[in-house]
Parts: structure tokens; C-alpha cells; sequence
């Protein structure tokens, strides 16, 4: 069963922590620049008072951490998740620094949301919950400075709710040049063609082109995948329809498994009417949750939440490619023993960039007052995600180091320029 045991939450900080100081070391980063990245620029934490369908009133603490805007505005996701707090906001925030640096995007990194199980609640409380959210956050969101998007828990529906109130609150002349305040909108609010799979078709290409590196395909190949949103289920289309087989998922109330492969489609329609609930797929059986990584199969995709790759199951995984679908799955004990193994990690700040990439060309598409077609998103999405595979796939090879090492360096290293071009005010 998917960990979220409060214990990890401050181990997701240091996991981050590790990875920048130990690329800090490796490209003897600035030590004036070093402290600058080290920390965050803001954390903001907000109260706020919502009444019920019941009519009480219940007090909501919300999260927003901007992590650094050297290279532009503040982009990352709001979660909406028990395991929300100020440590996973700055280790997902710095994350995401790291993730538009390397994607070769005009963004910083941010990262949010509330503390709130969001199935306690109904649809109607959810909305002005967010709502709520929204306007307690006030300024320290807007299109050219900290653009949230969808994340945990959150969807479109959330995002369309997020513009409306912000729009609301200023003048009627400038509405029409603040649609981009956030990405992943529903398309009849401004939102992208393609942004719904953009995530997941990115963690299908990325293990894609790691096989291509070794002259392999995903004909028959293997793979189980730990959480089944919105990336859990792209990736896992994407995949089946390119050959490979679906053996086993698990999520938050039960993991299933069939030897014969999974129906992506008959899941994703299971899971619909159950708040995305695996349990009671009649497709596959229900078995231990404890033995899912240990499954024999050639592909892992954890795209569920942070530190779930740890010492005490990373032993088990017989797989030899890790695909990191969403952010931290893996601690730092967890990856010493993975690559002791010889398994290779397409690490988060590539894998999941699919979809922050799409939002930035919703951002784009907005800013520009232009709609663009299915075909040339995708198109955008693949061109830019493979440019950025083969940029890491040099950096490996050339400095004989893991997947993870040359993808942090590239993307602390182009923060590092642009300090060092502009200096430091004053």
C-alpha cells in the first residue's frame, strides 16, 4: 500500500537537500550562489475560514512556497493532501526549480496546497474551499509572477474555480490578459489540447528512449505502476498501445495484479465512479501490498507520492529501469541500493517535465491571445522532451555518472549562469 506516514514528510526535505549539496560539490557550484539556491526566496502560509453544508465553519491551513524566479515566474503545482506542510512544500517547490531549469523553460519553481483528505468533503465545500484558498493567497499568485497548476488531488475543475476567483478580484479591463494566472484549465477555460496526458506521455517517452539508447523497444515489456491518476493512467496508455504489458497496480486502497496484463481502459473506467479507487477491479486479483515492487517485471513507474522507493523495499525491485512519475518517489538510501543493482532512474525533474512543459505552452497560448491543435501540442511536447533527453544522455555519458547526477547538474548549472550573468542586486 502507498506510505504516507507523516515520518516521511521531513525526509522528502532532506532527500532534496542531498541531491542539490552533493551536485553543489560535484560542479563546485558558487558558494555565493550556493546559499541563494540553498533556501527558499518565500513561504506563505495562510488560515482561512470555510463554511460547511452543514453550516459550521471549519479553519483551513493552505501552503505556498516560491523556491527561486532567476530564470522567470514561480510555476509548480497545489496539492490538496493530508501530508501537505511547509518541508514537503519547500522540497517539492526546489524540485520544481530543477524541473523547469533542466526543461529549458522561463520559470522558477513553487509549490503548495492545503492539508485536507479532499474526500471528506463535497464537491460544493471543495469549491469554496479553493475559492477561499485563492483569495487568501491574493497577490502572491499572478500570470507573471507564481502560476500554480494541478497536482495531487487537484484537477481542471480546481484550476477553473483558482482563475475565476483571481479574475474576480481585479479590474474588468485587465480580466481578458489574466487567463494564465494558472495552467492545467479545462480547454473551455483557456486550458491546452493535450495538457490532461502531458505528464504521463512524458514518463512514456522518457523510458521510450532510455530502451532506444539500448537498442531495445517496449514490445512485451513489463511494467507496474504505483498510483493510477491522471500520470499513472497516461502513462500507462501511452505504454500499452506502444507494446508493453500492464502487470500490476497499487494505489492508496488495494494493489491488483494479473500475469496476463491489465486493460488500462476497463481500469481507468472502473476507477471512475469511485474517486479513482482501484478496488474491486475484476480485471486482475487483489494480492499483498507488501510484495508489489518485488513483482518480476522490467519497468517501475512510482506516480503516486514522495519516498515510497526506500531502503526497505528498493532490495526487492527486479526491474532494471525506475521511471519516476512523480516527485521524490525515491530516498537516498532507497537509490544507493538501486543503483548498487545496476537499475537505472529516469529521475523526476525529466520524467514527470512532460508536464510542466504543456503547461508552458499553455501559459504561452494564453499570453498570446492563440489556440493551438491536439497534433501540434503533442508534437511541441515530444520535440522538446527528447531534445532535453538526449542534453542529459551527453552529460551521462560524458561524465560517466547516473541519470540523476547529470540531469541535477544541467539544471543547477544554467541557474548558476543566469546569477552569474546578472549579477546580485545590489
Amino acid at each position: 500500500m502507498i506510505n504516507t506516514e507523516k515520518v516521511i514528510k521531513q525526509s522528502m526535505y532532506e532527500t532534496v537537500m542531498n541531491q542539490f549539496n552533493n551536485t553543489a560539490d560535484m560542479i563546485d557550484l558558487n558558494p555565493n550562489i550556493r546559499k541563494i539556491l540553498g533556501i527558499t526566496n518565500n513561504e506563505i502560509i495562510v488560515h482561512f475560514p470555510v463554511k460547511m453544508d452543514n453550516g459550521k465553519v471549519e479553519v483551513f491551513t493552505g501552503y505556498r512556497v516560491q523556491h527561486n524566479n532567476a530564470l522567470g515566474p514561480y510555476k509548480g503545482g497545489l496539492r490538496y493532501h493530508d501530508t501537505v506542510d511547509i518541508d514537503a512544500a519547500k522540497a517539492l517547490a526546489m524540485w520544481m526549480t530543477w524541473k523547469t531549469s533542466l526543461a529549458g523553460l522561463p520559470f522558477g519553481g513553487a509549490k503548495g496546497g492545503i492539508q485536507i483528505d479532499p474526500r471528506n468533503y463535497s464537491d460544493s465545500e471543495l469549491e469554496r474551499i479553493t475559492r477561499r484558498f485563492t483569495y487568501a493567497l491574493g497577490e502572491n499568485i499572478g500570470p507573471e509572477h507564481d502560476i500554480p497548476a494541478p497536482d495531487v488531488n487537484t484537477n481542471p475543475q480546481t484550476m477553473a474555480w483558482i482563475v475565476d476567483t483571481y479574475m474576480s478580484t481585479i479590474s474588468s479591463s485587465e480580466r481578458s490578459h489574466n487567463q494564465h494566472v494558472v495552467t492545467g484549465k479545462p480547454v473551455g477555460a483557456g486550458g491546452l489540447e493535450g495538457r490532461d496526458r502531458a505528464t504521463g506521455f512524458g514518463v512514456y517517452l522518457s523510458i521510450k528512449l532510455l530502451l532506444e539508447t539500448e537498442q531495445q523497444d517496449l514490445k512485451d515489456k513489463r511494467f507496474i505502476v504505483q498510483g493510477f491518476g491522471n500520470v499513472g493512467y497516461w502513462a500507462s496508455h501511452f505504454l500499452s498501445q506502444d507494446g508493453a504489458k500492464l502487470i500490476a497496480v497499487q494505489d492508496a486502497h488495494a494493489t491488483v495484479y494479473s500475469e496476463n496484463g491489465i486493460d488500462t481502459e476497463a481500469l481507468a473506467q472502473h476507477c471512475e465512479p469511485r474517486k479513482g479507487s482501484i478496488k474491486g477491479f475484476d480485471g486482475a486479483t487483489e494480492f499483498d501490498a507488501d510484495e508489489f515492487f518485488g513483482l518480476d517485471c522490467d519497468i517501475v513507474i512510482p506516480a503516486a507520492l514522495g519516498n515510497q522507493i526506500t531502503a526497505e523495499n528498493a532490495f526487492k525491485i527486479k526491474a532494471s529501469i525506475v521511471a519516476e512519475g512523480a516527485n521524490g518517489p525515491t530516498d537516498k538510501e532507497g537509490e544507493q541500493i538501486l543503483l548498487q543493482n545496476g537499475v537505472k532512474i529516469i529521475p523526476d525533474i525529466f520524467c514527470n517535465s512532460g508536464g510542466v512543459i504543456g503547461s508552458y505552452f499553455e501559459w504561452l497560448q494564453n499570453r498570446n491571445g492563440e489556440l493551438w491543435q491536439l497534433d501540434e501540442v503533442m508534437a511541441k511536447i515530444q520535440k522538446k522532451l527528447t531534445e532535453n533527453f538526449h542534453k542529459i544522455h551527453n552529460e551521462v555519458k560524458k561524465r560517466e555518472v547516473d541519470w540523476r547526477t547529470a540531469a541535477f547538474i544541467l539544471a543547477i548549472s544554467r541557474v548558476e549562469t543566469a546569477y552569474k550573468q546578472r549579477g546580485i542586486f545590489p
